[in-house]
């Protein structure tokens, strides 16, 4: 065991002293040690119940003969954050989530763990630092909010922050009054869990169980639900069995094949595009191979067929009810497009989808052969303003190009500020630049923006462009990621008001009708000089690979002609 290095021989005893004080006696401590870890906060409805969850958890370790140690880590709520300042954090936030699992576990030295996560970043964390450590992990995602529900013209409307979002915009069209914004910002959360719809956290909770990460099911079942407690309590036995068998490690189960799987899941189900952006930095940890081409190969072989938020009429809960996310690999299964991979419980995936059942007669989930859109929800593109790749967000319209004079903006307060003003008109392009991974810092998602368009009716009519990111809450017809982004001297700092921006998906391509190599570019003084985002903007790699800070286990290691590993005993040897 790990542990045993803390715990073993005479000269641990100071260490076992310590861990009696908090209530551990000689065969607790000689019991493996497993981390059970959340990102519990009462901030937000999103990790609300996390805490709770631990304690079933720690009861499945007990029951499995292991002795449970608690942490917690941070989480940063898009939204909340959501058009401020903080939203800067969020991104930055998964990097210091990761580094505190790996920190609290390698300094403790323990042998496995179970992670409990709620929102958006907190869930790709998770997989980051168990790519890391590469020891018996289950990681369990909180569950979904439940949908809100709000009359309106005399019919029961279900209801997410999505729909709070879109009221912002249509109160500034006129088109809703201080009291309906205030009626539906009421109802549209009713209690824990995280956005109800295919938005960021669902997605990502989704792919953690084609990652094989997390157990078929367990997922889909929303925070308020009474079967959560024994969920679990399951995780907690289930990483006791992978501890005492040695099957499924992280790093076993984050294989090409997984990876592409979860790719065609977020595809099918027109997930959101910061899927990309958290699949590259999990393959980077795990040291697999994994580039923004497979995203595009995605897309092009896999349509949608889940008829989900934002784009479509369901909520994951809804979903949930009708069988989950095993509704979505039944079918892809059937159609050949995804592959068996080994997961946590020790079965193939194939093995576990055999046992799910699932409602006989639903329509959240469509055939291959009869999908609501031909094609994946996003799609890869390159060009002019685009050399390292951006990506396209598909779902809500069925447009593929788009044409129109450039409105440039250089943060993403100053787009909205326009937008709020009934400035941007049908047929723009909004370029929202600076807003990337280290210009931003932080790569900020964009929501404000493009729900105010949408609520102003302009949400198939103008274009949003940006070296940031968008909330997969977000639809219409919008390219993030774009890389150079504008603070490393992209060619989206050289564009000006009135350039001609065409996005063709068909041809994968962003290009302008102007001599950007003309031109110098744009350049703006860095907005934070101290303190974490500073560190963070001087570290982060470009979003085409993941925006990560860590090196990875293919990132080629520096020769000091040093040991990389010096154990105790080696440094305490005689000469």
């Amino acid at each position: 065991m790990n542990s045993n290095a803390i715990k073993l021989g005479p000269a641990r005893a100071p260490a076992r002293a310590m861990l009696r004080a908090t209530g551990l006696d000689d065969a607790a401590i000689a019991r493996p040690l497993v981390a059970v870890i959340h990102t519990w906060t009462d901030v937000s409805p999103c990790n609300l119940t996390l805490r709770a969850l631990a304690q079933h958890v720690r009861e499945g370790v007990h029951a499995g003969g292991g002795t449970p140690v608690e942490f917690n880590t941070i989480a940063v709520t898009d939204g909340i954050a959501m058009g401020s300042d903080g939203m800067r954090a969020s991104l930055a936030s998964r990097e210091t989530i990761a580094d505190s699992i790996e920190l609290a576990v390698r300094g403790h030295c323990l042998d496995a763990m179970v992670l409990l996560v709620g929102c958006d970043k907190t869930i790709p964390a998770a997989a980051m630092a168990a790519a890391r450590l590469d020891i018996p992990t289950v990681v369990l995602y909180g569950g979904t909010i439940l949908p809100g529900h709000c009359e309106r013209d005399g019919s029961d409307r279900a209801l997410t922050v999505q729909d709070v979002f879109e009221a912002v915009g249509a109160h500034a069209a006129g088109r809703i009054d201080d009291a309906e914004l205030h009626r539906i910002e009421s109802h549209a959360c009713p209690g824990a869990g995280a956005c109800g719809g295919q938005f960021t956290a669902n997605t990502m909770a989704m792919v953690l169980t084609f990652l094989g990460l997390s157990p078929l099911q367990l997922n889909d079942i929303p925070a308020m639900h009474p079967g959560k407690a024994a969920a679990a309590r399951a995780c907690g036995e289930l990483v006791m069995q992978r501890l005492h068998d040695g099957a499924a490690s992280p790093r076993a189960l984050l294989t090409p094949a997984s990876l592409r799987n979860a790719a065609r899941a977020v595809s099918a189900t027109a997930g959101s595009t910061n899927a990309a952006l958290h699949l590259l930095a999990i393959a980077h940890e795990a040291g697999v191979p994994f580039d923004l081409e497979e995203f595009e190969a995605a897309a092009r072989h896999t349509p949608v067929i889940a008829d989900l938020k934002p784009g479509g009429r369901y909520t994951a809960a809804e979903m949930f009810e009708h069988g989950g996310v095993a509704l979505v690999a039944r079918e892809l299964r059937a159609a050949g497009l995804i592959e068996d991979v080994p997961t946590v419980t020790g079965r193939g995936f194939f093995a576990e989808l055999d046992e799910v059942e699932t409602a006989a007669q639903q329509d959240v989930v469509r055939p291959v052969h009869a999908p609501l859109k031909p094609r994946g929800g996003y799609s890869v593109l390159y060009g002019d303003l685009a050399p390292d790749g951006c990506i396209v967000k598909l779902a809500g319209h069925g447009r593929e190009r788009f044409e129109g004079p450039a409105r440039v903006f250089d943060f993403e307060e100053a787009a909205f500020a326009a937008v709020q003003a009934r400035q941007v008109r049908a047929g723009d392009v909004v370029v929202i630049r600076f807003e990337g991974p280290a210009g931003g810092p932080g790569m900020r998602e964009m929501l404000a923006v493009t729900a105010a368009l949408v609520g102003q009716g302009l949400g198939d009519d103008v274009a949003l462009l940006t070296d940031g990111r968008f909330s997969g809450a977000t639809h219409g017809f919008m390219v993030g990621h774009v890389c150079p982004e504008a603070a490393h001297g992209g060619p989206i700092a050289r564009l000006r008001d009135g350039d001609v921006v065409r996005i063709d998906v068909a041809t994968r391509r962003l290009d302008v009708d102007a001599d950007l190599a003309a031109r110098p570019p744009a350049r703006i003084a860095p907005r934070v000089a101290t303190g974490v985002l500073a560190k963070y903007a001087r570290s982060v790699g470009p979003a085409s690979r993941g925006a990560v800070t860590a090196p990875g286990p293919l990132d080629a290691p520096v020769d000091r002609g040093i040991p990389s590993v010096l154990r105790v005993d080696d440094a305490l040897a005689p000469a």
